[in-house]
């Protein structure tokens, strides 16, 4: 087990937004995002955070942010080591590694038998988790293995679990192993779901039985003050910079690079699209390190590698953004959120996104952004043809997204709105009754 226990800078105050968060009232589970609070006002409780990644996906960012503007009375376990764990400690958080390789290793379609193997792991890790938890109010679970390692602990740690749910529960996605674990988790022993979209309440509701109205609905939120901080008048040094051409019209794409979420549907749309030129930032996570290449090898293959840029995991995603003429979103499966569609609507960037899962919940085709099919690579192009075409449409289009980004994504409402669902768990572990007992 490693630990990192420096002091937090946070330790002397409450960032951001904890001030009005102590004076804030909940708001009940059940009741829309922007309706007045009824509950009374409640200190912040203390939480153990525990993510099963290493890695920087969504879900992590979402927990960097809380990491960040928490108060000190918090602590991070995850399940692996990794960029995550430097980043958090940058924070001041402290953060506790609790690894075991063969439960790291249990994929998402995962057997009953394989699971059993590795049972001596789980019981390990599921027991450390429960040693840490005892010290604090909560237990937050971030990803899905999380969940069931602090569900399966209950009885040793006995604090309200909480899970914020970032997936879309379905059997495109996952085992049907995985699937029953995580409906039984859910059913007896989390006190509060919380979802980061109604297309993943929808699937956790058709998975467990929860009624909806009782899934508080938590939006990533996308600091725009990261993007304001780029200079991005002069587009021709800002992609000199970067080592981009600088006067390519270019179409950005960011994510991990993965079957599903859909750079070969690009690939495709590029060969319609002569000129143009497509960037992929991001890297294979998680072993699919052949589909990286198959990508290479197709876009040698169409002719195209000149015009595709492969720019790897890159930090400065703002500055990336803001150099793009487009972005896109590629995803052939339903997207839980979405949050570098949101990320390139506060880049001021005019976005053509796949229409399914949290997706439409963010973008407004013809409004702030453009909706196509997903896989439907045809439509893609079709797309980026008709923004390139009309400058003016995808100005239109791109200021719409950036005020959208800042009214209904901002890191202040994610924050203000995760808070309120915590005090809720509180309310529940302090006896009041649980809105799920009729499931």
């Amino acid at each position: 087990m490693r630990s990192s226990l420096d002091a937090s800078p946070l330790a002397n105050s409450l960032p951001l937004v904890a001030p009005a968060l102590l004076d804030s009232p909940a708001t009940p589970p059940g009741a829309s995002i922007g309706a007045p609070a009824a509950t009374h006002a409640r200190a912040l409780p203390r939480v153990l955070f525990v993510d099963q990644s290493g890695q920087l996906g969504g879900a992590e960012f979402a927990l960097l942010q809380l990491a960040e503007h928490y108060p000190l009375q918090m602590e991070v376990v995850l399940l692996a080591d990794g960029p995550f764990r430097p980043r958090l400690e940058a924070l001041g958080a402290r953060v506790q590694i609790v690894n075991d390789a063969s439960v790291s290793g249990i994929a998402r379609q995962a057997s009953a038998t394989n699971c059993l193997r590795v049972l001596p792991g789980i019981v390990r890790q599921v027991r450390a988790i429960a040693a840490r938890a005892r010290a604090f109010d909560i237990l937050f679970v971030n990803t899905q293995k999380a969940l069931v390692l602090g569900a399966l602990g209950k009885l040793l740690h006995r604090k309200p679990v909480v899970w914020y749910q970032h997936d879309i529960l379905t059997r495109e996605h996952f085992g049907r192993v995985q699937l029953t674990v995580v409906k039984w988790a859910v059913r007896l022993a989390v006190d509060q779901v919380i979802v980061n979209s109604r297309a993943s309440a929808r699937s956790l509701t058709a998975l467990t039985g929860l009624a909806a109205d009782t899934v508080p609905v938590v939006y990533n939120g996308i600091d725009a003050s990261a993007f304001k901080r780029v200079d991005g008048t002069n587009i021709g040094s800002l992609r000199q910079r970067l080592g981009l051409p600088e006067h390519a019209w270019l179409a950005g794409l960011f994510g991990r690079l993965a079957p599903w979420k859909g750079q070969h549907i690009a690939l495709d749309a590029l060969t319609r699209l002569p000129d143009a030129h497509l960037v992929l930032v991001g890297a294979p996570l998680f072993g699919e390190e052949a589909y990286a290449q198959r990508l290479r090898d197709e876009a040698s293959a169409r002719g195209i590698a000149e015009r595709v840029h492969f720019a790897g995991f890159q930090d400065d995603i703002p500055a990336w953004m803001k150099a793009m003429d487009v972005i896109l979103h590629t995803s052939t499966e339903p997207e839980p959120f979405g949050r570098v569609i949101v990320e390139g609507m506060a880049a001021g960037r005019p976005v053509i996104a796949a229409a399914a899962g949290g997706v439409p919940e963010i973008v407004r085709h013809g409004r702030n952004g453009w909706l196509v099919e997903p896989g439907d690579a045809a439509a893609l192009a079709a797309a980026i043809g008709v923004l390139r075409r009309d400058p003016a449409l995808a100005q239109r289009l791109a200021q719409q997204a950036l005020l959208d980004a800042q009214a209904e994504f901002s890191v202040e409402q994610y924050l203000q709105r995760m808070m309120d669902a915590l005090s809720t768990a509180m309310q529940q572990r302090d006896g009041e009754p649980d809105p799920r007992s009729s499931v």
